[in-house]
């Protein structure tokens, strides 16, 4: 059933992790909406240059979801909470695993405690398409088994589990969306928690071969930011509740990433190729028909307009790597 519209009404809302990636294409989306927004970030990895903070209708608070304090004063007030703020990086979470599930559980249980105390309506939060680990089919559904192979993806799980024990507890009312592999304008590419396509503009935009870890064949499903923030804002208004995939739908190999990357840049392309990384999956891929029923939600940026605006936004040098000529042979 769609129950969009149900808490259209709310019009102060709190974004942790706002001054990041995703979370400054979502803040925008509010404003745009007509919502007040407040962001929560310790801007570890958040950049303030990402938002509009000159707007009258936007405030940034400089803090940590693991402050408990912090976080129920910036829930006082707002009538909706979008959680971002997060360890983002799987490989990470390997290296890391107190030090990840400390922000990515412990600061989730934060951000519930304080809603539930102040009386926020309304929780939408960010999971993750890892939660499904390596899949038995394609496209995923939300009802997929999750066997996480990497401890982010269980973090992301476990948060799940809480929201619904919380709603089942207090009657917290939240939708988690399961992000696929998110790219787009504002993803530093010179952060370790980066996406693969952040990172192969920076590899390819300096002269360097992109690394590929494997044999390029993986495919993942890549979903433009722009659409995961109308997604964010949309969710938020929504009464539906449980998991949302937010996902395209379709699938794309790395070395055909690759060849649209040099196309965009005008360079030719060859990989470095490396062993396959602990914890990596194969193949990925989502099933959009929750999103685009629930939501309204049609992730439908194709890949090629989608990295042609990537590459745009940065004001990249002409590449150092030769020009595009005859099209290179992959493995």
């Amino acid at each position: 059933m769609n129950n969009s519209g149900k808490h259209a009404r709310l019009r102060r809302v709190l974004v942790t992790g706002g001054a990041g990636f995703i979370g400054s294409h979502t803040v925008e989306a509010l404003l745009r909406r007509g919502r007040v927004v407040r962001v929560l970030d310790d801007l570890s990895t958040g950049k303030a240059e990402n938002l509009p903070l000159g707007h009258p209708r936007l405030e940034l608070r400089v803090g940590s979801i693991l402050e408990r304090e912090t976080v129920d004063s910036a829930m006082l007030g707002v009538e909706g909470c979008v959680h971002l703020a997060a360890q983002v990086s799987a490989a990470r979470s390997v290296e890391a695993p107190l030090a990840s599930a400390r922000r990515n559980v412990l600061g989730f249980i934060n951000v519930l405690e304080a809603l539930r105390h102040a009386g926020v309506p309304r929780l939408v939060y960010a999971s993750s398409a890892a939660i499904y680990g390596e899949p038995r089919s394609l496209p995923l559904a939300e009802d997929a088994a999750a066997r996480p192979a990497n401890p982010y993806g269980l973090e992301k799980y476990v948060d799940e589990l809480y929201a619904d024990l919380y709603r089942r507890l207090h009657g917290t009312s939240s939708l988690g969306l399961r992000y696929f592999n998110v790219y787009g304008p504002r993803q530093d590419p010179s952060s370790p928690y980066s996406g693969v396509i952040s990172r192969f503009v920076e590899r390819l935009s300096a002269g360097e071969a992109p690394t590929v870890f494997g044999d390029g064949r993986q495919t993942r499903d890549f979903v433009h930011v722009g659409d995961v923030a109308t997604a964010n804002a949309l969710a938020l208004e929504a009464g539906c509740q449980g998991v949302c995939n937010v996902a395209t739908g379709r699938r794309s190999d790395l070395l055909e990433l690759l060849r649209l990357l040099g196309d965009c840049l005008g360079a030719a392309v060859r990989p470095q190729f490396e062993p396959e990384r602990a914890g990596d999956i194969r193949d990925s891929c989502g099933d959009a028909t929750r999103l685009e029923q629930e939501l309204g939600v049609v992730a439908g940026r194709s890949l090629e307009d989608g990295l042609a605006d990537l590459v745009a936004s940065l004001s990249l040098p002409p590449p150092a790597l030769p020009r595009r000529g005859p099209r290179l042979a992959f493995p």
